[in-house]
């Protein structure tokens, strides 16, 4: 009997023994959703990169993401080494469990026991039906630092040069550091420290302990590691230069580019530019080089007579493009990176910058190998020209470059430009009329203003409509001719001209002559009707007497018609090629 007394006795104190370590394990809470579908994606996506990541119903009706158990001694070493090194938010904290209740994750697993699972098999009704707010986590108090300021300084006393050159080269890769690399830890160095240390949860001091400065230079080795930049040498396009080869590779040549394509998807793309050439060829391939949909429209753009830098951003790329003239040969390079990995895109341009070198005695020729390869107008150098969203016609008012065009025209664009060079802004709209006035941001000077006639014409006299009927392919718009039905619209409209004569929906804005050269009015832009479809020949436009008191109302000084005869056809295709302009809307 004693002997059995003795081992429940002993079976008991293993037991307790055993609450009472369940019972003062710890955890480390990572996330807390109000939803449990949201709470397992976050807890699969936690699972597939660290261990012993758990999910537990609170009782605020949230769901809460937890690694462990852990020992109280270990949990507070794992929070840091987890935080330092990026694998849970910087504001995880430690708990005891006590709000934790039923287990969702891992999904069919055996609850783990925790302080306050003694209701696990509660079902869902023990919770409000809508969640109480999420439970505030405790303050986070900076990382354990591994070295005293004292220790930190000390240690840092003995890196050489490089080391401290290095570290930086790693600040300024994060974004903390802009002054120069000269390895003198200053007060601008000490306050970039001290603002990354802050960023990544450990006290400010602006000296950096032994354990900080290896992550801060890991995660700078390993970005460069990442990039393969390699010293490369072209020697068709004669070019030196450092290149990400571990994102992109060689390709074809294409003059007067040489092409390197993603590797591995890496969504990098570089271009090395070379080609004989004066500062005309440069100001051309300046221009040229705008057209492509690799340089955005959004970014800066600088021509200093032998070089020139163009700069383009927007949702899916940033590019940088930069070309010199020396000793008559062109050459230069365009790095394209995928939007939101601005680091390493910095990263990579600074080194393709530094180490950029031309190679005199070498150029890519004009022609380089298939002769035969497959040509298209709407690439240059098998790269994609950037096309406008639409392009109408309009055409010049007055002797400042003011610009009447189809409202159509200029519906929902990010950028408008007058004959694709030019940027403009609409300084007026006409819904009755459905016409619009724009303005050039700098001044012009056309080589005709049109002139508005103020006497109604007569009906079924001979007109001509200009305007690009394909917007723009053609370099030059074209004049349509055909006959004024009638000085109204359909239902009466007093301010319509109904014309009789065939366009294309790209001659919306631009001028209609009579005769004698004088402008009778705007060709609008051809409405829905619905199921009715009116026939070919039909078409309206603004009347010129009108489209006068919209530019009187709005400021502009134009010029009227006098009396005049007939124009020959050749001289009114001229004078409407003089005035009329495409307006193109791009976004």
């Amino acid at each position: 009997m004693r002997r059995l007394l003795f081992c429940l006795a002993v079976a008991f104190s293993a037991m307790f023994a055993t609450l009472s370590q369940a019972q003062t394990n710890v955890w480390i809470q990572i996330e807390a959703q109000p939803s449990l579908g949201k709470a397992q994606e976050r807890a699969r996506v936690y699972a597939a990169q660290l261990q012993e990541v758990n999910g537990f119903a609170l009782r605020t009706g949230w769901y809460a993401i937890a690694l462990g158990p852990f020992d109280p001694a270990d949990a507070r070493d794992a929070l840091l080494q987890l935080r330092v090194t990026r694998q849970i938010p910087n504001d995880s904290y430690i708990v005891d469990g006590s709000l934790f209740r039923r287990q969702f994750w891992p999904i069919g697993a055996a609850a783990v026991m925790t302080p306050g699972s003694g209701d696990a098999a509660a079902d869902d009704t023990a919770r409000p039906a809508t969640p109480a707010p999420a439970p505030a986590p405790a303050p986070v108090p900076p990382l354990a630092a591994d070295e005293t300021p004292a220790q930190a300084r000390a240690s840092e006393r003995a890196l050489s040069r490089e080391q401290r050159e290095l570290l930086q080269t790693a600040l300024r890769w994060e974004g903390y550091y802009r002054a120069a690399i000269d390895g003198a830890f200053g007060p601008g160095t000490r306050k970039s420290m001290a603002a990354w240390q802050r960023a990544e949860g450990f006290e400010p001091t602006g000296v950096l302990t032994t354990a900080q400065r290896r992550i801060l230079s890991d995660r700078y080795q390993q970005a460069l590691a990442a990039l393969q930049l390699t010293p490369y040498s072209d020697p068709v396009a004669g070019i030196d230069i450092d290149l990400p080869l571990g994102l992109v590779e060689f390709d074809r040549y294409e003059p007067p580019f040489a092409h390197f394509r993603p590797r591995n998807d890496s969504g990098v793309r570089v271009l090395l530019i070379s080609q004989t050439g004066d500062q005309a060829s440069l100001r051309g391939l300046y221009d040229i080089m705008q057209t492509l949909e690799i340089v955005p429209l959004e970014g800066r753009r600088s021509f200093g007579g032998r070089s020139f830098t163009l700069t383009g951003e927007n949702r899916e790329i940033a590019s940088y493009t930069r070309a010199v003239l020396n000793g008559g040969q062109i050459k230069g390079f365009t790095l394209v990176w995928p939007a939101g990995d601005e680091k390493r895109r910095r990263l990579a341009l600074d080194a393709m910058l530094a180490s950029f070198r031309l190679v005199p005695d070498a150029v890519l020729p004009d022609v380089y190998g298939d002769a035969n390869a497959v040509q298209s107008v709407d690439l240059l150098s098998g790269l994609n020209l950037r096309r406008p969203t639409r392009s109408r016609s309009g055409f010049y008012v007055d002797d400042t470059g003011a610009v009447v065009t189809t409202a159509q025209a200029v519906e929902g664009c990010d950028r408008i430009t007058l004959d694709q060079d030019q940027v403009a802004r609409v300084a007026a709209l006409d819904e009755t009329l459905a016409l619009a006035l724009l303005r050039p941001t700098e001044p012009l000077a056309p080589l005709r203003v049109g002139d508005l006639r103020l006497e109604p014409p007569r009906i079924n006299a001979e007109i001509a409509a200009a305007g690009y009927s394909y917007e723009g392919a053609l370099g030059a718009p074209t004049l349509t001719f055909g006959k004024l039905a009638d000085l109204r619209g359909l239902r009466g409209e007093p301010q319509l001209r109904r014309l009789s004569l065939d366009t294309t929906p790209a001659d919306a804005g631009g001028p209609v002559f009579d005769g004698s050269g004088a402008i009778i009015g705007v060709l609008q832009a051809d409405a829905s009707e619905g199921a009715r479809k009116l026939p070919e020949q039909v078409h309206f436009a603004a009347g010129s007497d009108a489209v006068a008191q919209f530019l009187d109302t709005n400021g502009v000084a134009f010029r009227t018609a006098g009396s005049g005869g007939q124009m020959a056809p050749e001289d009114l295709t001229r004078a409407a090629s003089d005035l009329t302009v495409l307006v193109s809307c791009w976004n």
